[in-house]
């Protein structure tokens, strides 16, 4: 049986791969855990004694088939209680990580197939990131940063790179939500800040800070 330290390790692993960061190492897994390098290589070794981690010292972090399973069924639990905890239970997108958090180390598969049956067995989770299969596939999620769109496009907001409470309270304070219609206005050539049109909103302007961090599509 896993531990719950073990599961958040394998967890930060799948993110920090999952993100395309090839040359994920100790550093980094340290850094997004908020640990000390020593405690991180221990655990690694201890992963990799399990099967579930390539570790090598000074070589880049890798998630064995083993590792990306455990990996994607601890991901899997937690994005679908956020979806629960949003479409079920009225909880804002900006609410729920710190109690899927708790929710996602219970160890009762019957308990999250009937929350992906109640729910209509959902892709996405309340942010736009994919929900891993049964089987710990990852569903395909297009979609590129708004960043990319230029003056006069017209484009759907699939998702956020940014999750933290801060960023999401942001949105909703200019009511920005999944699945809402942007036109692009104006995109400032000197810092990048774009100026939005969208629902309730004829204008709004954007940092590009913030623009980086939507997503969106066709």
């Amino acid at each position: 049986m896993n531990s719950l330290v073990e599961e958040n390790y394998l967890k930060a692993l799948h993110s920090l791969t999952s993100a395309g960061q090839s040359g994920t190492g100790v550093a980094e897994v340290s850094t997004r855990l908020g640990l000390k390098m020593p405690a991180v290589t221990s655990m690694m070794r201890k992963l990799a004694d399990k099967g579930w981690v390539e570790y090598e010292p000074y070589r880049p972090l890798r998630l064995t088939p083993g590792g990306v399973r455990e990996a994607a069924a601890i991901v899997r639990k937690h994005r679908l209680t956020e979806r629960f905890l949003t479409e079920k239970m009225g909880f804002g997108w900006e609410e729920v990580h710190d109690i899927a958090e708790q929710i996602e180390h219970v160890r009762s598969p019957r308990f999250f197939e009937k929350m992906d049956e109640l729910l209509g067995y959902p892709d996405i989770d309340p942010h736009g990131s994919p929900i891993p299969d049964a089987d710990g596939n990852l569903p395909v999620v297009g979609g590129t940063a708004l960043t990319d769109a230029g003056a006069g496009a017209e484009v759907r907001l699939l998702a956020v790179r940014d999750e933290s409470t801060a960023f999401l309270t942001y949105l909703n304070q200019r009511g920005l939500r999944l699945g809402m219609s942007l036109r692009v206005v104006s995109v400032e050539a000197f810092d990048g800040s774009m100026t939005v049109a969208y629902e309730g909103r004829p204008s709004e302007v954007l940092s590009a800070a913030v623009c980086e961090r939507l997503v969106v599509g066709a």
